[in-house]
Order: C-alpha cells, then sequence, then structure tokens
C-alpha cells in the first residue's frame, strides 16, 4: 500500500472529525473484545462451578452439611439460589402457621436470587449490543463527512481529479470499514453470550424447581410423621 494511502496517514491528515469518529470507532473495537473475553470466560467458569454444584448437590450430601459448605458472601450461581432457599426453609420452618408458607417464602427467596443471577449473567452485553448497533452509523457519519470533504475539495480545485478527492473518499471509506470493524464482532457474540447466559439462566431455574420439589417432598414427610406420632 502507498504510505500516503497507508491507514495511519489517512487517520493523521483527515479532518478534527473523522479523527475523532475514528478514536470513537477504534475505542468501542477495544472495549467490545474486552468484554467477549471477560463474558466468555466467565460464562465458562459459570458451567463449570454450575456442574460442580450439582453433582456435590445430587451426591446423597445432607442438606445442612451443604449448607454450611456454601460461603455466607459471594456465593454465585446455584450455590446462591441453594443458600437463599434453604435459609428462609430454616428461617420459617420452626415458626410458620403452615407448610404452604414455608414452602411459599422459600419460593419467593429463591425468585430474589434467580433475579438477581440474572442481572449478574447479562452483565455487560447491553454494551456489546450498543456497540453493534450504534458503531455502522458512527462511521457512516465519518463517510458523510468525508464525502461532504470531497466535494469541497472538487470546487475549489481549478482541476477536478482524482488525486484532489482520492484522500477524502479514503478516509471516508476507512471510517466506515471502521463502523463494520467494530460492529460485526459486537453483534455476533452478543447473539453468542446471550444464548450461552439464557441457557446457563434456565438451568439455574431447572435448579430451583428441583429444589423446591425436594423441600416440599421434606415438608410432607415431616407432616406425616407429627401425624402417625399424634395417633
Amino acid at each position: 500500500m502507498n504510505d500516503s494511502m497507508s491507514i495511519v496517514s489517512l487517520f493523521l491528515h483527515a479532518s478534527l472529525i473523522v479523527q475523532v469518529v475514528m478514536l470513537i470507532l477504534l475505542a468501542a473495537s477495544i472495549l467490545s473484545w474486552v468484554l467477549i473475553f471477560q463474558k466468555s470466560f466467565g460464562l465458562r467458569r459459570e458451567e463449570k462451578e454450575y456442574t460442580k454444584f450439582e453433582t456435590r448437590f445430587w451426591s446423597g450430601v445432607d442438606l445442612n452439611e451443604l449448607y454450611r459448605e456454601v460461603p455466607s458472601e459471594g456465593a454465585t450461581g446455584a450455590a446462591h439460589v441453594f443458600r437463599a432457599g434453604f435459609r428462609e426453609f430454616n428461617r420459617l420452618m420452626p415458626k410458620a402457621r403452615s407448610n404452604q408458607a414455608v414452602l411459599d417464602g422459600v419460593q419467593r427467596a429463591m425468585r430474589v436470587a434467580l433475579s438477581r443471577e440474572e442481572e449478574r449473567l447479562n452483565q455487560h452485553l447491553p454494551i456489546l449490543a450498543t456497540i453493534s448497533s450504534s458503531s455502522p452509523y458512527i462511521g457512516l457519519f465519518g463517510t458523510v463527512w468525508g464525502i461532504m470533504g470531497s466535494f469541497q475539495a472538487l470546487g475549489n480545485a481549478q482541476q477536478a481529479t482524482l488525486a484532489t478527492v482520492a484522500p477524502w473518499i479514503a478516509e471516508a471509506l476507512v471510517a466506515t470499514a471502521m463502523g463494520l470493524f467494530a460492529a460485526i464482532p459486537a453483534v455476533i457474540f452478543y447473539n453468542r453470550l446471550t444464548t450461552k447466559s439464557d441457557r446457563q439462566m434456565g438451568r439455574l431455574e431447572d435448579f430451583a424447581e428441583e429444589f423446591h420439589s425436594i423441600l416440599h417432598r421434606n415438608v410432607q414427610s415431616r407432616e406425616q410423621d407429627e401425624k402417625s406420632k399424634e395417633h
């Protein structure tokens, strides 16, 4: 590529507005890649932690022992949902008027925990969505500005030649290319990461339902034991 038409040269000789557009798009591209790697590794870690906790949960361990194993602060994923539900279960069981009140309280506690997990799983994804949707338009603005400059150069030139407008058109096309360069990875990985996040959220909701069913059976078992002792 001719040095006069290199990306760096075009940036240095571009108008201030186009330079600002290019810098914004470069920053958006860097930010999107940082978020993509961060979120990809984070969701992969979430899946491993969920599998590990689920294996422990279904291993036949006593629920009270498992509750003590889960840290009171910083628990995430299924461990967070489990701790929230079981804590509410232990709090309501001795003083609740009915078993249904206990189960309703457990369900509310786990619903709040699930809501927080959903918020955490979707963290930073709206930024990727914003970059993917806005970058082409920001690049288009730079393109329009560059084309306007080319027409001004034609109007001021004594003789209209390609050399007169080539730099303006080139910087306009670079702005378009940078907008697409920022937008395409962002939209691809936004869709991919959103799918993974939704799938992980579905697994947490399934776990909450299964755990609620276990507590429901425990409550019924205790109720039957109490009735048999009365007779």
